[in-house]
Order: structure tokens, then sequence, then C-alpha cells
């Protein structure tokens, strides 16, 4: 049975890969993503939630049957390096080039062994010439593009005849970065049926329209690295592409709760938020006096261990209501996660009425069975 795993493949070129993979006869189609809902309803197509800044990559270990890995994740946009927020650099190295690598790594044994496998990583052409303008992008892809020359060497060097192939495309019609809202499918599927074909020839590298347009490019950035550089801001302004000082590339979670007696019930509640969003903010309640309860942690030593977890970026003191924090411009969010006991009250109701015009989403959680807050405090009581 032909199985590929396609990392990044809920949504762009990924999708698109996905769809070619399934017009070329492959049995299964795994799909490791953030989102899958723009997924083909098909019995062939399985989606798994995975947010690529985690640290365990455990996840990949169950699809080392896979005959194909293509990974098209990334992200990045166009803006002066003093407008990007330290989180999205942040994100961006982890996402673009950290886990790449990392999966490369993981797969590693099969490119090594004599069984052909399939493997095709999306790079960039930002990453083989100076682009200001994505210095933090260009800075992940050129990672990823060396370390792809890097591993194909070795690959040769052991006498393996698998490659990883280096798609390190320009700008591509039909997609975000071309401007468009979303990827237009029907516009990329030639580039992603031409990805998946020279993956399978094992070929090295490939910049669509290199002899047109690229060939000259890359060799101008060489002739003269900061005159090439120059007229390339000048290109992009003039584009009309370049993101404005308030317009981040971040997603911004929030969330409230009191976090007294911290439990596994509280961490899986963080790590499942932050898979929805870059950033997320937690406010931590200063006492219960809202449920009639009291606490017995002191709300500093709370807070402390709110901003030790990982999957937390930054900790406020809360509102009475969750919806202050957006009212009163503390945070901004576009997610808001709140447990599924509250759909459908009154209170909630009138949430999702405000938010409707302001495209933030309220997410609602199922509780987990598990330890919790309550069945701690009755023990402490007997």
């Amino acid at each position: 049975m032909k199985k590929a795993l396609v990392v990044g493949g809920g949504n762009g070129i990924g999708l698109a890969v996905v769809h070619e993979l399934l017009a070329q006869n492959y049995e299964q189609v795994c799909v490791i993503d953030r989102d899958g809902s723009n997924l083909p309803e098909t019995e062939k197509v399985t989606f798994e939630q995975f947010d690529l800044r985690s640290r365990d990559f455990s996840i990949f270990d169950a699809h080392q049957d896979a005959d194909a890995l293509y990974i098209t994740a990334g992200f990045g946009r166009l803006a002066f390096f003093e407008e990007l927020k330290e989180a999205e650099i942040m994100n961006n190295l982890r996402v673009n080039a950290e886990a790449v690598i990392r999966i490369l790594h993981r797969f590693y044994h099969k490119l090594m062994g004599r069984e052909a496998f399939y493997c095709g990583v999306m790079g960039s052409i930002v990453g083989i010439v100076n682009s200001p303008l994505f210095s933090v992008y260009s800075a992940s892809k050129a990672a990823v593009c060396s370390c792809i020359d890097a591993l194909n060497t070795e690959l040769a060097y052991h006498g393996s005849e698998n490659r990883i192939l280096n798609a390190s495309p320009g700008n591509i019609k039909g997609t975000r970065f071309d401007g468009a809202a979303q990827t237009d499918l029907s516009a990329v599927r030639a580039f992603a049926a031409e990805f998946i074909r020279r993956a399978e020839s094992r070929e090295l590298l490939y910049i669509p329209s290199y002899d047109e347009v690229y060939a000259d490019v890359i060799r101008r950035s060489r002739e003269d690295v900061q005159a090439f550089g120059l007229s390339s801001i000048e290109y992009k302004q003039k584009s009309g592409r370049l993101d404005t000082p308030t317009k981040p590339q971040l997603k911004v979670g929030y969330l409230s709760g009191t976090f007294d007696l911290f439990h596994i019930g509280h961490l899986n509640l963080l790590k499942r938020a932050k898979q929805y969003c870059d950033y997320l903010v937690v406010g931590v309640h200063a006492d219960a006096s809202h449920k009639g309860k009291t606490t017995y942690i002191p709300f500093e030593e709370r807070k402390a261990i709110v901003e030790s977890i990982s999957y937390v970026d930054q900790v406020i003191t809360s509102c009475k209501e969750d919806v202050d924090v957006y009212k009163k411009d503390i945070i901004k969010y576009d997610f808001l996660f709140v447990g599924s006991d509250y759909k459908g009250t009154e209170r909630f109701n009138s949430y999702e009425e405000y938010f409707a015009d302001k495209g933030v989403q309220i997410v609602y959680f199922p509780y987990t069975k598990g330890t919790s807050s309550t069945q701690l405090r009755e023990a402490i009581a007997k």
C-alpha cells in the first residue's frame, strides 16, 4: 500500500500536494498540520493535529511505514526587521527550520535505506538570494537549503540512492505570498505535480522558471549582494505586498483560570490551547471568590507556575470578564478558550454576539478525565 506523509498539508501548496497524491493513486495520505478542515473527505486521507513548535516529535514515529515524505509547512511575512515581534521571530525559526530538520532526522534512516523513499521539502528562493524584508524567513529557509545540500552529500557518500528534493520557488501565482487571500488550488496543482515528480526522480533542486527568471536573479545577487538587495526592497515596496507594523503574523489566544493546585488537567488545557494559536496569553485570577472558594496557593506563586509552562507566552492578571481583556485593549486576541460547560449560557451567548463581527473565535474545550482541582481540594480537606 502506497502511503505518503504530508507535513503542512492542511492548506496552501501542501493541500495541493495532498490532492495530487490522491490523483496518483496513493492508497493513504496522512496529513500532520494544525488545521485539517480543508482536507478532502475520503477514507484515504487521515489527519493528526500537531504544533510544529512542540518539544515532543514522537508523533512521527507512527508513520515510519510511509513511502514518501513531503514537508510543506512554513510561514513568513514581508516586513522590515524592526517591525517583527519577538514571538514571530521565534515561531518562524522553529516552524520553518528547526521542525523541518527534526523531521528529516526522524526519517533519515529511511533515506539511508536500500528501499526507495521519496522526500520533498519546500525551501524558497529567498533562502538562496539576498532578500531584505524577508530577513528571518529567508534565514530559516537558508538553514533548510543548506541542511538539505549537506544531507544529500552524506547520502551519496554512504551509497544511498535516495535524495531530498529542495523545491525553492520564487513567486507562485495563486498563493498568499502572491497576495491572494487563500491559495487557489487550481493555480498550484501543476507545481504540486512537478514537485512530486521531481522528488520521485530523486532530483536535488527544483526552482520553477529557473532559466527564464531565477538564473539571472541568482547571478545578480551573487555579483553584488548589496545592490541586488536595495533593488529588491524597491521592487517589494512597489508590489503593494509590504505588511504594516500593525499586522504581525500571529494568532493570539487567551484563556483565564485560577490555576490553584496546578495539575495535569491544567497542563493539558494550556497545551491544547497553544495548538490553536501562535501566542498564548493566560489570565490568572487574583483569587477564587468568583466561585465562592478560597485558594491554597498565593496569587504570585500561581502566576509564577503558569509563567514557567512552555506553552504559555505571557501571563496577566485576569479581568472579571474575559471579554473585558479585549474591550479594554489589554490583549486583542483571535481565540478565546473556555470549558464546554459554558457553551449556551447567557454569559457566553452575549460573548458570541459581541465577537461576531470582530474575527474572534470562541473555542469550547470538553473537560477530560483525570486529576481535578475538586479532587485535590477534597483530599486536602480529609
